[in-house]
């Protein structure tokens, strides 16, 4: 394997960050493999459910990000990694693992891979995905409602008290670092065949 392509994905909840990502996945299929930072949240084995309920999962200190360097820098050296997996449903880590091999282009996606410089330093393309407001807790409430068993008012109360206050303090100041911004997010057919042409040519550089 010649060199690895690293692309950070990152900007707030529900801007588009997911949809960029899956449009690179089936578009280059086994040639890109992904860890997304929301894997990465802290296990609380010890705590109970309405506890674990009440944590801040959206600053920094609520990720492993740690571990997500060192699997960063070993898939980087062509290493495989056994990538933890976050149970939403439960609001904590699973016990199961899941293998993640290198590939030519490893994308890494989250709120707040780019508010940390360790990540920055890794990565060849940072990307920031923005969104109005509105239209992200719009699609915040219906991903948590629907995907993850969330009710209306846990999900508005979340948003209000830990969220929205976490997006203004890291969040939103990190797109400063980010090379790339894309608004309207997945919905910027423009800004993702950029990303499209920008990994052919990468892919074609390394054979």
């Amino acid at each position: 394997m010649g060199r690895i392509l690293t692309i950070g994905i990152a900007g707030g909840t529900g801007s588009g960050k997911t949809t960029i990502t899956r449009r690179l996945q089936r578009q280059f299929e086994n040639r890109v493999c992904t860890l997304y930072h929301d894997n990465y949240y802290r296990a609380h084995d010890g705590l109970t459910m309405e506890e674990r309920a009440r944590l801040n999962y959206d600053e920094p200190a609520a990720f492993e990000t740690d571990l997500l360097v060192r699997h960063l820098a070993a898939l980087r050296r062509g290493e495989s990694v056994d990538g933890p997996i976050y149970d939403y449903t439960v609001h904590n880590r699973s016990a199961r693992t899941q293998r993640i091999d290198p590939a030519a282009v490893v994308l890494v996606e989250g709120i707040l891979i780019l508010a940390d410089q360790r990540l920055c330093d890794s990565l060849d393309i940072k990307v920031f995905v923005d969104a109005d407001a509105d239209v992200r807790i719009l699609r915040r409430i219906v991903r948590d409602v629907r995907d993850r068993g969330r009710s209306l008012e846990s999900v508005v109360n979340q948003y209000l008290t830990t969220v929205k206050p976490m997006h203004e303090l890291y969040v939103e100041p990190s797109r400063r670092r980010a090379d790339v911004i894309i608004p309207e997010g997945g919905q910027n057919d423009v800004a993702v065949e950029l990303l499209i042409r920008r990994i052919q040519a990468h892919l074609q550089e390394e054979g």
